[in-house]
């Protein structure tokens, strides 16, 4: 399998769909299936049952769904725009991502 272009934390940018336009950080990415779960975007309702034994009060909660990840881009911390990602390899064989905007490292 190739290397993601999105990692944990990241700020991305999300391109298509319902949230599109939209910025968020990536709390969780699902290489397996190609899809990230991304702060407050793609939020879907969620109904939930009581559970007095886990202190569970119950009702219909808003939840994030993951979203694939071709949808989103990375924010480059140099340019502040959203950019697509090159990888570039050191001398020392460290592999390392790259904004294809300005070429500033983004690991």
């Amino acid at each position: 399998m190739s290397r993601l272009h999105v990692k944990k934390e990241d700020q991305v940018f999300v391109l298509s769909g319902k949230d599109r336009g939209k910025t968020g950080r990536v709390v969780k990415v699902f290489p397996a299936s190609g899809k990230v779960l991304v702060e407050n975007v793609n939020v879907l309702k969620k109904h939930i049952r009581p559970n007095p034994a886990k202190n569970i009060q119950g009702g219909i909660l808003p939840e994030a769904a993951p979203i694939p990840l071709s949808k989103v881009q990375v924010i480059c911390k140099e340019c502040s725009e959203h950019a697509r990602v090159g990888f570039k390899t050191h001398e020392d064989g460290k592999k390392v991502r790259v904004c294809k905007k300005c070429g500033a490292e983004l690991d």
